[in-house]
């Protein structure tokens, strides 16, 4: 069976579709910060403009945060700096976008 059939069968047997809107700008900014203390940091590892950008970029949808926020903590991380700016960030969604 083709996954185009198979994805038809599941999509008829969907009831009820709903869409979750995006964050806010404070939203996205608290949720960021929740899961850096939950990963273990105490301090702040995003800076603020980081953060717009990772905001404006994803919309405010949670997945796409995580996506860019990995990301730009990745690109940080490579380039020796210990929080995440600006540049980690622009680095993160021109990556994401040819994705």
């Amino acid at each position: 069976m083709s996954a185009i059939r198979v994805l038809a069968a599941l999509d008829q047997r969907i009831a009820v579709r709903y869409t979750l809107p995006g964050m806010s700008p404070a939203d996205t900014a608290d949720y960021i910060s929740h899961h850096t203390k939950i990963a273990g940091r105490s301090d702040t590892l995003f800076a603020d403009d980081a953060v717009t950008l990772i905001h404006n970029a994803s919309r405010g949808h949670p997945r796409a945060v995580n996506n860019l926020a990995l990301h730009a903590l990745t690109a940080a991380f490579a380039a020796s700096h210990s929080i995440v700016g600006e540049k980690a960030a622009r680095i993160a969604i021109s990556e994401t976008a040819s994705d």
